[in-house]
């Protein structure tokens, strides 16, 4: 939420789409990171959002190469865990 409140209107603003910042794999959550959006990976706090990363207090999520293949947005995968 902190991310939301205080970057999110500049990341919307940059580009940077819901999968990019908040995916999962559907069926195995963070465990498969190479579809994971860059805010769903690193547990430090967002300091900064530029267009091709986001600035962490300990490092950097960066977009990946064209052609990623995403996730579903935390949400509908938090929707489809309480489903089963």
């Amino acid at each position: 939420m902190d991310f939301c409140d205080h970057l999110g209107a500049e990341a919307h603003g940059l580009g940077w789409t819901a999968a990019e910042l908040f995916a999962l794999h559907p069926e195995h959550g963070t465990l498969r990171v190479e579809v994971c959006g860059v805010l769903m990976v690193s547990g430090s706090k967002a300091v900064a959002v530029e267009p091709t990363r986001v600035v962490f207090a300990g490092g950097s999520g960066y977009r990946t190469k064209p052609g990623q293949v995403w996730g579903i947005p935390v949400w509908e995968y938090a929707r489809k865990v309480v489903g089963r």
